[in-house]
This record gives C-alpha cells, sequence and structure tokens, in this order.
C-alpha cells in the first residue's frame, strides 16, 4: 500500500500551473523525471496526497509506477497506461526507479466530440491499458508525435495553429489508446464498459449519486427496467446497479472526508443522508471504518489508501 505522508490538513487541490517558458496551451508532456526535478525544486513530497484539477496520463517505459487514486492501489507496468482524472486523489510511491512520460491537459482542452468518444467526464474511476503488439506500437506513435509537436511550440510563431495541431494530436493518442486499442483487442480495464444502458447509468449516477441510490429512480429516469440497468452493470463494472451506486457515495464521502473539516452532519447532507447516523451506519457497512476514524487514519500517516 502507498502510505499517505505525515499531513495533517486536508488534501490540497493543485491547479495547473505551468513552470516558466512552457505555453499555457492547455496541454504538457514531461518525462517522469521532469516530474521528479520540478517537484525537489519547488520542494513537494510527491509521496504527499493531493487532488490535481487537470487530466494525467502516465505512459510506463521502465520500472513500475505505484500510485494511490481515490484510496485504491494502482501498479502500472512497463508497457501500461494509467490515466486518472481531475478530482482524484492521488499519491505517488518511490517514482525513482521509474521512467516513462506524463501528459498533462485540462478538461476543456479536447475537442467535445473526443471528449465525448472516450467519455472525459463519465467515469470517477482511473482507466488502465496495456497495448500490446501492433497497437502498442500505433499507440507509441500517436505520444511521439505529440511530445514532438509540443517541443516544438517553444519556438512557434503561429501560437493559435500550434494549439489546434496540439488539439488534434491528443485527440488521436486518446482515441487510438481508449477506443481502437480495446475495440481490435487490446486489454481494458475491467470495468470500461460498454454497453449503452451502462454508459447512460454511469452519466446518471455520476450527475445524481447524491439525490438517489435506488436503482428503480435511475431506470424509470433512463427508460429500463432495473433488471436491465443491473445486467448490464455486471457486465460493464463487475457489480450489480446497486452496489454500483453505492460505491460511487462512498468514494464521494471518503474524497469530502479527506479534503474537508466538514461534520459527519454536514457531509451526510451533502450526499442525501438524513441525518449523520444513517450515513456513518452506510459507512461503516461498507468500509469497516467509522467516518472519523477513516478520517484520522487518512490524514495521520497511520493509516493506508
Amino acid at each position: 500500500m502507498v502510505r499517505n505522508g505525515h499531513t495533517t490538513a486536508p488534501i490540497p487541490e493543485l491547479p495547473y500551473a505551468p513552470p516558466p517558458g512552457v505555453p499555457t496551451t492547455g496541454v504538457e508532456v514531461m518525462t517522469l523525471s521532469d516530474l521528479r526535478d520540478r517537484a525537489a525544486a519547488s520542494g513537494q513530497r510527491l509521496s504527499d496526497p493531493q487532488r490535481p484539477g487537470f487530466h494525467q496520463l502516465f505512459a510506463v517505459e521502465d520500472g513500475t509506477l505505484r500510485q494511490a487514486v481515490d484510496f485504491t492501489d494502482r501498479t502500472t507496468p512497463p508497457g501500461g497506461w494509467l490515466w486518472v482524472r481531475p478530482g482524484q486523489v492521488q499519491q505517488y510511491g518511490d517514482l525513482s526507479g521509474v521512467e516513462g512520460t506524463l501528459v498533462l491537459f485540462q478538461p476543456t482542452f479536447p475537442d467535445p466530440a473526443t471528449a465525448a468518444a472516450v467519455g472525459l467526464d463519465e467515469a470517477s474511476g482511473a482507466v488502465a491499458r496495456h497495448p500490446v503488439a501492433e497497437h502498442a506500437r500505433a499507440v507509441r506513435l500517436a505520444l511521439d508525435h505529440l511530445r514532438f509537436e509540443f517541443a516544438a511550440g517553444a519556438h512557434a510563431h503561429a501560437a493559435d495553429a500550434h494549439t489546434e495541431v496540439l488539439r488534434h494530436l491528443l485527440a488521436a493518442l486518446l482515441l487510438r489508446l481508449l477506443r481502437l486499442t480495446e475495440a481490435d483487442g487490446g486489454t481494458p480495464d475491467p470495468g470500461h464498459a460498454t454497453s449503452d444502458a451502462f454508459r447512460r447509468f454511469r452519466a446518471a449516477v455520476e450527475r445524481d449519486f447524491a439525490r438517489s441510490r435506488r436503482v428503480t429512480d435511475y431506470a424509470h429516469a433512463l427508460g429500463y427496467s432495473a433488471r436491465t440497468l443491473s445486467r448490464a452493470t455486471h457486465a460493464a463494472a463487475g457489480v450489480g446497479a446497486k452496489e454500483f451506486i453505492d460505491r460511487r457515495v462512498i468514494l464521494e464521502a471518503k474524497r469530502l472526508l479527506a479534503h474537508t473539516d466538514h461534520s459527519a452532519a454536514r457531509v451526510a447532507t451533502a450526499l442525501g443522508f438524513a441525518d449523520a447516523t444513517n450515513f456513518a451506519k452506510f459507512f461503516h457497512q461498507r468500509t469497516g471504518q467509522a467516518p472519523g476514524a477513516f478520517r484520522a487514519a487518512v490524514r495521520g500517516g497511520c493509516g493506508t489508501y
């Protein structure tokens, strides 16, 4: 497990702040060595939890990248990719022996068609891929082209045109990695899913989980039977529809407990519970901890994600 250091403050939000000399186009390409050097220069401890406000796409070349993302350990081997979304709690393990590339991009940078095609805002979890054979080579070429164009931007005279080229190249990389590789036989993350019923259900849960935890409410709103939603969710995510909703509520509860000083009663209200007692019971049944115990562990350095 990746330990959360010794922070006692709420986990900080991390806005995108490119270093001097980097164009503020909305996308940045760096190596993991660059990440280590930048953190050392700014005094940042990468082992401390943080909550970036931008997308991060990791491509590992050598070594194994270990991170905790939203309180879940993630291990990305050489040849693997990991997409971490804005708002997720992220925390690095030992980066000293890991090499690869990191693509950062703002939520509004991809064009709307690409955002819809890859589910930019649909899922709350990190997305892992491990393309193989010709798919790995194709994704690598897309990354190399993006990296080359980003580096060329320091000398570009037509800034607007350069930004549009970067937007198209990022779209090509995301579509190749997240749609074409999976469709042509790559290895998807269990849960990336895919029926129309599940995609619509997932988006509805993301929007309404604080208002309803009843599968029948979502089924009625979407025009499916509860049985259809449960089958689609189980096929896509490996759990039933009710469990899918409850896991999303628990994730948000953990985020609120970790990031804020809100009382249990205030967290309960934010998540649609009638009172703090019902929320505490729900949280304990699904995590084995009381809300206060979870908060103390995640902030005090005595627990793990």
